[in-house]
């Protein structure tokens, strides 16, 4: 059945709650509009966000006429506070997910807190499951008794959620609905949770979840206070590695690029792709980020993830969170797409590309482990062996790029950039730690990929390193070649290449990853936005080529295009609203890696 047709909020409209094994959406009028359901990779829920009327949704709506709504964490956790106000009076939702338990499958549960804080206010609560992406049917059991009801898909794996609440639950439609009234300073409850199909043992009531309150915010603050982190922009750094947390699965130590799927970087065409999946680099890069802030249980644990992979196969692009393979690439035709944004997109085809750069963003991950925090073993050490050797048997070979180039392959000067990577760390570890490698096979393999790159990627013309072999345009991942000390900020065609992204891709503090409508490269419809890691990329390279002043200026810019919390979704459109899937972990952690650069060359002063 169709539910009534609810208004699409704005992508920046939500703040996310989560339990390190999946997270919820919550919008700033308090309504769950999305959540995967028990794990980031598993179907959705609740996905109204991408179908107002099929995909569903948990909303509590306060009975107050024009009313405004703020959002904000509570300092040091993923707890989330929606705040109503109008001349009525003011009413607070608190939103928590309890951290799971790893020896529980299936402790997936939401509590919401509803509070009046001043006036009578008349609440509507209604929770409206659609399992197995809204495709999947279901029953509803109210039991009137434990005030419960229990919501079981048909055919649809073994889980049921379990609905209760301090305040009486009535079934509308197969679907959980209270109406109720709290005068001044009164609470009440409701908690969403996993329950398996067949479950014999007795199930926590309601003071339980509402009792663990406390000790979520411990557990939060315990975790953000192992930062070793002391300097500049804190707050910021601190918001956007609890982002990070929340995507990292407590169970594997894998990370999800996004929560979402589906949710289009234009509305305009066709770019709506899954990002609950462990991309090797976006994965690598957010370990770069934890040991900078050191956060070094989540880098163990994604290292020791990462080792069984090798263990087992030659390294893929990208993973499931358990390390299975991704699922082949479909649309789910049943759902209306974002604001009528189609198709709506699970699985990823990026799984069966070639991306060669990899190895690089891997190794250079695992060589700062090995640097700063705990060195590998020798058993490690065999695995990066086997991974630079495919470097070695590859890196001429065209690709699909950072980007996912669903065009033809081609010589990507990131790619390049990131095999000249894999080999350079790779050979400092050896080199370290004395382990032994053919020194001067790798080393020559080195050096005639830094030669190739240098002379060849070099447009004498447009006075700039290009994006591919032969190309007559700039791409903003060539911001990462000082960053990742492939040549000096200093070195005049740097400095040049500088000039050229931006005079081409540059507009104030945004930064376009490149200008499709010169070539169409990637082969898709719809004009992109600005990207956001881009434009933390920039400011970093600021930076180091000792433009601190402008750097900073930068920086406290690109802050202001955060939403409400402090969240940053993959794109900005031109009106600058977000866009893409949300919130995304390559812009928090390009963020972090930016302010750390930058409270690094303010102690200097």
């Amino acid at each position: 059945m169709k539910h009534q047709e609810r208004p699409y909020q704005r992508i920046e409209n939500y703040g996310i709650i989560g339990n390190l094994e999946t997270v919820a959406l919550v919008s700033l009028t308090g309504s769950i509009d999305f959540m995967c359901f028990p794990r980031f990779d598993s179907p959705t829920i609740f996905a109204a966000l991408l179908d107002s009327t099929k995909g569903g949704y948990f909303s509590v709506e306060p009975e107050m006429q024009g009313y405004t709504s703020k959002q904000l964490y509570i300092p040091g956790t993923a707890i989330l506070l929606t705040r109503y106000f109008s001349d009525s009076g003011i009413a607070e939702l608190t939103d928590y997910m309890p951290i799971a338990d790893v020896e529980k499958e299936t402790d997936c549960t939401i509590v919401r807190k509803i509070k009046t804080i001043r006036g009578n206010i008349t609440f509507k609560v209604n929770c409206v499951p659609r399992f197995d992406y809204a495709l999947a049917k279901h029953e509803a059991v109210l039991k009137k008794r434990k005030n419960e009801i229990i919501f079981t898909p048909i055919n649809d794996g073994d889980v049921q959620l379990r609905l209760i609440a301090d305040i009486p639950l009535r079934l509308k439609h197969k679907n959980g609905y209270a109406e109720f009234t709290l005068r001044e300073s009164e609470v009440a409850s409701i908690v969403l949770q996993a329950v398996k199909k067949g479950n014999t043992e007795p199930l926590a009531g309601i003071e339980y979840y509402t009792d663990i309150y406390q000790d979520t915010i411990v557990k939060w603050r315990q975790w953000v206070g192992k930062s070793t982190y002391k300097g500049h922009y804190g707050e910021l750094i601190q918001r956007s590695a609890i982002t990070l947390k929340l995507l990292t699965s407590i169970k594997f130590g894998s990370v999800v690029a996004a929560p979402t799927f589906g949710i289009p970087e234009t509305l305009a065409g066709n770019r709506n792709w899954d990002y609950r999946f462990n991309w090797i680099r976006d994965a690598a890069f957010t370990m770069y980020a934890f040991l900078k802030l050191g956060f070094y249980d989540e880098a163990t644990a994604f290292m020791n993830w990462i080792f069984n992979l090798c263990t087992e196969n030659q390294l893929q692009l990208l993973y499931n969170i358990d390390g299975g393979k991704a699922g082949n690439e479909q649309e789910l035709k049943h759902l209306d797409g974002y604001k009528g944004a189609k198709p709506v997109r699970i699985g990823n085809a990026a799984a069966g590309q070639r991306q060669t750069d990899i190895y690089g963003e891997l190794i250079d991950t695992i060589y700062i482990y090995n640097k700063s925090y705990e060195p590998i073993t020798f058993e490690f050490w065999a695995l990066i062996r086997k991974q630079v050797e495919c470097v070695i048997a590859d890196w001429k070979a065209p690709d699909h790029g950072i980007w996912e180039i669903r065009n033809e392959k081609r010589e990507f000067l990131h790619s390049r950039l990131m095999c000249w990577v894999a080999m350079d760390r790779a050979i400092k570890i050896a080199q370290h730690r004395s382990f032994p490698y053919p020194e001067t096979e790798w080393q020559t393999v080195r050096d005639e990929i830094y030669n190739d790159i240098f002379h060849h990627f070099w447009n004498e013309e447009l006075g700039a390193w290009v994006q591919y072999k032969g190309a007559k345009a700039v791409d903003a991942s060539a911001l990462l070649m000082p960053l990742t000390h492939f040549v000096t900020p200093l070195e005049p065609r740097w400095l040049s290449t500088m000039k050229v992204i931006d005079r081409d891709l540059r507009l104030d503090v945004l930064i376009y990853r490149y200008r499709n409508h010169l070539e169409r490269i990637d082969g898709l419809d719809g004009e992109e936005g600005t990207f956001n890691m881009c434009s933390f990329w920039y400011i970093e390279a600021l930076a180091k080529c000792g433009e601190l002043e402008l750097a900073i200026e930068s920086f406290e810019k690109m802050i202001g295009y955060a939403n409400h919390l402090g969240l940053f979704s993959e794109e900005l459109g031109k009106k600058g609203e977000h866009l893409g899937n949300f919130p995304q972990a390559f812009t928090h952690l390009a963020l972090i890696s930016a302010a750390v650069e930058l409270n690094k060359q303010l102690s200097r002063i």
